[in-house]
């Protein structure tokens, strides 16, 4: 408990300092974390030592996830043609290597390049979001971490119905309502300081968003480790795990609260 303390403490004070910091150093540590989870990813897949699969992934982890514009280069082609050729070169490695490489690895490979280079993608642009990146980025982290606080404590005082046992036994409907309610609760503290960025209205639904797709992010990592068998994807964090187990949520509300429009692009 003692070292699991230790190091939150540590690898706390450290992100929120360079958080805080932005620009390319905010960028280097996300992408830094991008290609440690993508090798804990092919680790947990067993698919490491397929070079080829390993090498077109964190090609494509690297092509998807940098922000490409912060360093003055303009995306040439659009998402889905991006990443549409990178499903093309998934599906040709199988050909030339004669299915020594199964369609079955190469889709997941490629799953992993949309799942983390995207997530990682859209954690970078909402920090570089013009002079209110901070302020949308803590958001939606301590609306995240709020959710999963609420979630926590809502299940120990008040949890009786368990949520999804076969994915994860200690999840609760007590609690996934505690956690949207502190979330929300997060979000309005945000609304109330900054009015003219994000209004009552849209903290609320912001707050509720945020809370269901950070615990289905969870859910989706809970249920893939059972897949694979494993506990924590790695062991960068001693008592915390890896950088898959700590931005589960991050990868799946980060891209979805843009894609929904609920904070400004750039």
């Amino acid at each position: 408990m003692k070292q699991r303390l230790v190091t939150g403490l540590i690898a706390g004070v450290f992100f929120l300092g360079v958080l805080i910091l932005g620009g390319y150093l905010f960028t280097a540590l996300i992408m830094g974390l991008a290609v440690i989870g993508f090798d804990e990813y092919m680790r947990m897949l067993k698919l490491k030592e397929s070079r080829i699969l390993y090498l077109l992934g964190l090609i494509g982890v690297i092509i998807i996830g940098v922000p490409w514009h912060q360093f003055g280069i303009e995306q040439i082609l659009s998402w889905e043609k991006i990443i549409w050729m990178f499903m093309l070169l998934f599906l040709f490695t199988t050909v030339v290597t004669k299915n020594k490489v199964s369609l079955n690895q190469a889709g997941l490979v490629f799953i992993g390049i949309v799942y983390l280079g995207l997530g990682f993608h859209y954690i970078m642009e909402t920090r570089l979001l013009d002079s209110n990146g901070l302020f949308w980025t803590s958001l939606v982290l301590i609306g995240i971490w709020s959710a999963d606080s609420g979630a926590y404590f809502g299940g120990v005082l008040f949890g009786k119905h368990l949520l999804w046992p076969a994915i994860s036994p200690k999840k609760t409907y007590e609690g996934a309502v505690g956690g949207i309610i502190l979330a929300v609760i997060v979000s309005l503290i945000f609304s109330y300081f900054k009015p003219e960025l994000l209004s009552i209205r849209d903290a609320i639904i912001l707050g509720v968003v945020i809370a269901i797709i950070g615990q289905v992010g969870d859910f989706i990592q809970s249920a893939y480790k059972r897949t694979y068998g494993i506990k924590d994807t790695g062991a960068l964090l001693p008592g915390h795990g890896g950088v898959l187990d700590r931005v589960d949520s991050w990868l799946i509300v980060f891209p979805f609260v843009h894609f929904l429009g609920l904070i400004p692009h750039l």
